[in-house]
């Protein structure tokens, strides 16, 4: 027989530091941003420094936070699940991760052929355009942010929430990833490869955007050394009839 146990109140640190969470989750405090002072918080919150710095370290180490010596905290992460994601992915072969953007981004692209409508074309042609202009700039950094937001709304053109939600987490990782496997001698392939794509989805071809996505991921895992020969599996459209 399952017995009840009795529920646990939280601590006043944790329910300063679930506040906290819930505004950073909420997207009140954004990543990159500078949270308000100590004193600020400790008038807001109406708690003592020394429970607000229990918090703000309890953050920290989850890893939504990050304290700057004489500058200030500021987010990193815009939920949990994110942070350790993001710490996983750090500690992961590349071309593990290579290998999982594959999967995620292949059916992502499949769905968004079938499921897209007129305002996700238009979301993922304006990060084609950005993608092109720092391209046209060598400017890498801005390039690789608009790369994960060009992938972000093919992800939401799925209308799979749950897919969403999943790369979102991983997307600060993967930017990472990006800056490390993309340069701009190989731009203009990305830029063919990511147009190719776009043009499957607003075509409705799933088998293409398939295509597409395995070419790009093909020529990143190029990039990667001594990867001793491995391949990515064979899509479906590629796969000898039976």
């Amino acid at each position: 027989m399952l017995l009840l146990t009795q529920t646990q109140r939280l601590t006043l640190v944790e329910q300063v530091a679930s506040q906290i969470q819930m505004k950073i989750e909420n997207n009140e405090w954004q990543v990159g941003m500078r949270i308000p002072p100590e004193p600020e918080l400790m008038e807001q919150l109406q708690v003592s420094r020394n429970t607000l710095r229990e918090a703000i370290r309890a953050l920290s180490y989850a890893g939504l936070l990050k304290t700057r010596q004489g500058d200030g905290t500021y987010v990193c992460s815009a939920s949990v699940l994110g942070a350790v994601i993001e710490k996983v992915i750090q500690h992961t072969d590349r071309l593990e991760s290579l290998e999982v953007r594959y999967a995620l981004e292949r059916e992502a692209a499949a769905l968004a052929a079938f499921r897209r409508n007129q305002e996700d074309l238009e979301a993922i042609r304006s990060c084609l355009e950005q993608c092109r202009q720092a391209a046209s700039q060598q400017d890498l950094k801005r390039y690789a942010h608009w790369d994960v937001e060009f992938h972000k709304k093919v992800i939401a053109a799925s209308h799979n929430q749950l897919m969403s939600d999943l790369y979102n987490h991983i997307s600060e990782a993967l930017q990472t990833t990006i800056l490390e496997t993309e340069d701009f001698e190989n731009a203009a392939f990305y830029q063919d490869s990511h147009e190719l794509l776009y043009q499957a989805i607003a075509n409705q071809d799933g088998h293409q955007a398939e295509e597409a996505v395995r070419s790009y991921i093909e020529k990143a895992r190029d990039t990667l050394p001594d990867l001793n020969g491995n391949c990515l599996p064979k899509t479906k459209s590629q796969e000898e009839p039976l």
